[in-house]
């Protein structure tokens, strides 16, 4: 075993390293050989600086003959493993950095050449079913040397998997460096140590879910007969789906959780509390957290177009010393985005993380006002204006969070509801695109703008207006909503957090109004004479006949004594 003091060039088939490192190293180990086989490096020990990060201490293996060659790995103070990694080629490279603290470092490194399509016999393999044996290599002779096997266990869902090693003989270290048994709570050798055995032992482990991977790496000395092992599982206790609701809206957060599932997991709502401790649930036959985006320390998130508000629901034990109960956190995000409200809630058990999504939506609304003050709505509708007129819109965010901006982007006019191909441009990209259109600085949760009544030509009555509205956070000094006007060559500049549109309408002109009253009168007006000539007309008919039935008497009897004049004027007198 070489114990160099702060890197090396190492060109042996396999070696074993044991090194030890003061503060402020930055040590470089090279493997290198022209082998045409791949490297296999395993840390079977390591001991760093108390208290140390991952940012201070750590090891990186790079894929290769230099600290330039890609990362393959890194090992430090947390790593919850035995790191075992494997180069693509016939180099590899690991880095060991350390902090400034006095402290002796220990590490046990060994690596070795091998051939990847050599294939040891019984060495890994999948193992499903409730229940099953396996056995290392060669079992009951001795195992091989240069070996690596892996065992992935998967049992039936919500159950839980018990591993007993009935015969177990592996070379005997009070670190497990040399050959060793591993154990992980998981499907992967990455995280989720359980336990590292080697010696003479019957070791038992358990897993918190129906997934288990079995571990065994042997060095180049000192065989023994290895191991047999059996598996069985079990059902797991209480509700495995957790019963829990998360609602979002533009201003508040609720989280329901059920009493009977807290209570599968030794808890009750005495156990539970938020980021602030003082914000307290409702609690019936549920647990009950109302609150609203800025309050019981929701924190706020800047995202790729994005706000993500989040809270967090801890569950521990109260009292006592000790626990055998599983750290909980239930960790609860809405995300702002893309006219929708995405809403997450993320149950941890001892970095056993799961999830579940709804959607919802911003609450924004436009509406139109009588003067620049902005203090009285116009609630009429249709909206009837002069041509020309002043008109005063605003648009409105209505949430809880003080700390959002709302920017108008683009306001187009339409004269259908639907804004189909006739649309007219007010703003585009906040830039005023009518002459008449003028915008305000943008004001907390309000977008205002004011612009000059207008129509469409070819007899549209009415006017509607569609306006892109986008949300910010007013911390954020670079944010979209914070840039005005923007043409298309610069637009990507900067991003928005949030985008949704809104509707207002009708507009229609007085005199519209007008003429419509005037030919509804016009219309009552007629309706009422039409009774009133027909009688007058009926009138005027009798009086003509009367008269004429006078005339035609008066002709009858004045030619009656005309002739009776004629008759006695010419009668002649007779002689006596």
């Amino acid at each position: 075993v070489g114990v160099p003091r702060c890197g090396a060039s190492l060109h042996e088939l396999n070696k074993a390293l044991r090194i030890e490192l003061n503060a402020n190293a930055n040590c470089v180990w090279q493997i290198q050989r022209n082998a045409n086989k791949t490297i296999r490096l395993i840390f079977s020990y390591f001991k760093f600086a108390p208290s140390s990060s991952c940012k201070t201490e750590s090891i990186t293996i790079y894929d290769g003959p230099s600290t330039n060659s890609p990362v393959l790995g890194q090992v430090c103070n947390d790593t919850d493993a035995v790191p075992v990694l494997q180069s693509s080629s016939d180099s590899l490279t690991f880095l060991i950095t350390t902090n400034s603290v006095a402290f002796t470092r220990n590490f046990f490194v060994f690596y070795y050449f091998f051939s990847p399509e050599t294939k040891v016999e019984n060495c890994g393999g999948q193992l499903t079913g409730p229940n099953g044996t396996f056995t290392s290599p060669n079992y009951p002779k001795p195992y091989p040397e240069f070996t690596y096997c892996v065992w992935h266990i998967r049992t039936a869902k919500n159950s839980k998997i018990n591993l007993r090693f009935q015969d177990f003989f592996l070379e005997l270290d009070p670190n497990c460096q040399f050959d060793f048994t591993a154990v992980y709570d998981g499907l992967t050798t990455n995280t989720g140590l359980i336990g590292k055995v080697c010696g003479r032992a019957q070791p038992t482990f358990e897993s918190s879910s129906n997934v288990m991977t079995v571990a065994l790496s042997t060095d180049y000395a000192n065989s023994y007969r290895g191991f047999s092992a059996q598996y069985t599982s079990t059902p797991l206790p209480g509700p495995v789906e957790p019963n829990i609701f998360l609602t979002c809206s533009s201003d508040s957060m609720k989280i329901v959780l059920s009493t009977s599932y807290l209570a599968s997991l030794g808890y009750n709502e005495t156990h539970l509390q938020l980021n602030d401790p003082s914000c307290h649930p409702v609690v019936t036959d549920l647990v009950i957290f109302s609150f609203s985006l800025a309050s019981c320390g929701t924190t706020k998130k800047d995202e790729d177009q994005s706000i993500t508000y989040t809270n967090i629901i801890s569950l521990s034990a109260t009292g006592g010393i000790i626990t055998r109960q599983k750290s909980i956190q239930i960790i609860a995000k809405c995300k702002m985005e893309n006219n929708s409200t995405v809403e997450a809630i993320y149950i941890t058990k001892n970095n056993i993380i799961q999830n579940t999504t709804s959607v919802g939506r911003y609450n924004v609304s436009i509406s139109f006002y009588d003067s620049d003050s902005f203090s009285k709505p116009v609630l009429q509708s249709p909206y009837y204006v002069d041509l020309n007129q002043t008109l005063f819109a605003q648009v409105s965010l209505h949430s809880s969070d003080p700390n959002l901006l709302v920017f108008v982007d683009t306001c187009i006019a339409s004269p259908q509801p639907d804004f189909g191909s006739l649309t007219y441009d007010l703003i585009r990209s906040g830039c005023n695109k009518d002459d008449t259109v003028v915008t305000y600085p943008p004001l907390e949760h309000y977008g205002r703008f004011k612009f000059n009544a207008f129509r469409f030509l070819q007899s549209f009555p009415s006017v509607y207006l569609q306006c892109d509205i986008l949300i910010c956070d007013s911390n954020n000094t670079n944010s979209r909503c914070t840039k005005g006007c923007i043409s298309r060559q610069k637009r990507a500049i900067s991003s928005y957090k949030w985008k949704t549109n809104t509707v207002v309408g009708p507009i229609r002109l007085k005199r519209d109004l007008r003429s419509a009253d005037h030919s509804e009168s016009l219309t009552k007006a007629d309706a009422e004479e039409t009774p009133n000539l027909q009688q007058y007309s009926f009138y005027t008919l009798s009086f003509v006949v009367l008269i004429s039935n006078i005339i035609i008497v008066v002709a009858v009897i004045l030619k009656y004594h005309i002739k009776c004049q004629a008759g006695y004027s010419y009668q002649k007198i007779q002689s006596s």
